[in-house]
């Protein structure tokens, strides 16, 4: 069972009042927070060993080296990756993406095919439209339904020995529909296609195997996972990896430099160029501890009992409108009111020390499926409460008498 008032004691924001009430935070699904053991490993890195890595000789480089390196072994075990290399530390999700579209820039040609899905983030519809524009491929959606999950056989249709590319998120973050992610990598590889999977909104809430899964490439962001901002982390395949060419050119990337030509180093510092968030990747591998000791079994259980939980009491409000049905969901619930605008609640909430999410999420292309202008969008951490939601619950009644 998960303690969570003992839970709630590592996390010092969750003290904190918004307007004269405690905070209640249910916009977890931008950004988790952060415990206060996190928060030491930070303070303990700028305060004793705050040094470049890789390059020194000097005591304190050592020691953030050996820090930063162990970080990205314990990313490694998380994921079940093969090889320690086959993690690269990049600013978050965005630049991973960014990082594998730059690289197929050079594998890609008119006549060949990219699939995403209708339930992307912006993140992962964008860079593959940049990528298409550049090298004449097309891009291809694999349609969704009513309740928010993805059409399979629909992907059985798309799927051709042209298709070169499938991304798709394990969990959208719009709606918390879990996708059948083992399936869509079984169908792309029977035709010879890569997969990116992004596991943003998926890492936070449950243990991806990517060797299990037999995913080609996998991206999240530790600002998800309890870790800090402007640190995240791509898995790559090893054969994968050492296919594509660097995203940047710079330092540490180099095997050797001269005007006349510049070879580069190996994995993973082919794909790390410059100085890194040497402290944000500590912090991650230090997120990443935090969450395994709670164990992402109960943290998945105890988050599940606070979607029904709210689920069913958001049901009995009147005019209350959920998006994202799915059977297979995550503790992400969006929804409107009426014909009440969902910034109008979002701001009466926030005057009530609530914090949730308006608007359309970053994933426009499903807000114009429903044609609506966004969602309200509550989404729990295993830090939250029945007895946050039971105020929740109470303040949007409050908030839809006020602005009927």
């Amino acid at each position: 069972m998960l303690d969570v008032q003992k839970i709630r004691k590592d996390f010092p924001i969750l003290n904190r009042k918004v307007n004269g009430k405690p905070l209640i935070y249910f916009d977890n699904a931008a950004t988790s927070q952060t415990p206060q053991q996190v928060i030491d490993v930070i303070v303990d890195y700028y305060s004793n060993y705050n040094a470049n890595i890789h390059r020194g000789v000097h005591a304190l480089s050592q020691e953030a080296t050996d820090a930063y390196e162990q970080a990205r072994q314990k990313i490694q075990t998380h994921v079940n990756a093969k090889h320690a290399h086959e993690i690269i530390f990049t600013s978050g999700t965005t630049h991973g993406i960014n990082l594998v579209a730059n690289g197929f820039s050079s594998l890609l040609k008119e006549g060949d095919e990219v699939i995403v899905s209708a339930l992307e983030h912006h993140s992962n519809i964008v860079p593959w439209q940049m990528l298409c524009e550049r090298t004449g491929a097309t891009l291809k959606i694999i349609p969704m339904d009513d309740n928010g999950d993805l059409i399979l056989s629909e992907l059985d249709t798309l799927l051709n020995e042209n298709t070169k590319l499938v991304f798709v998120n394990h969990i959208s973050n719009a709606l918390g529909t879990i996708n059948p992610i083992e399936d869509i990598i079984d169908k792309a590889h029977n035709v010879g296609a890569a997969v990116l999977v992004d596991g943003a909104q998926s890492c936070p809430h449950l243990k991806p195997d990517v060797q299990s899964l037999n995913v080609d490439f996998y991206v999240c962001s530790a600002h998800k996972v309890c870790g800090p901002t402007g640190i995240g982390m791509l898995y790559g395949k090893e054969e994968w990896l050492n296919k594509l060419p660097p995203y940047q050119g710079g330092g540490e990337m180099i095997a050797e430099v001269t005007f006349e030509k510049t070879t580069y180093a190996g994995l993973p510092h082919k794909f790390e160029a410059g100085t890194p968030n040497v402290c944000g990747g500590i912090a991650f591998g230090a997120a990443i501890d935090y969450m395994n000791a709670i164990g992402f079994e109960t943290i998945a259980q105890y988050e599940h009992e606070l979607l029904e939980y709210a689920t069913h009491q958001l049901q009995q409000i009147e005019g209350v409108k959920i998006y994202g049905t799915a059977k297979k969901k995550t503790s992400v619930i969006s929804f409107n009111v009426a014909n009440i605008h969902p910034y109008d609640i979002g701001t009466i909430l926030d005057k009530m020390g609530i914090a949730v999410r308006t608007g359309h999420h970053c994933a426009q292309p499903i807000m114009d499926f429903y044609k609506i202008p966004g969602t309200i969008r509550a989404s729990f951490m295993f830090y939250n409460t029945k007895e946050e939601i039971d105020t929740f619950i109470t303040a949007l009644k409050k908030s839809i008498l006020m602005l009927s």
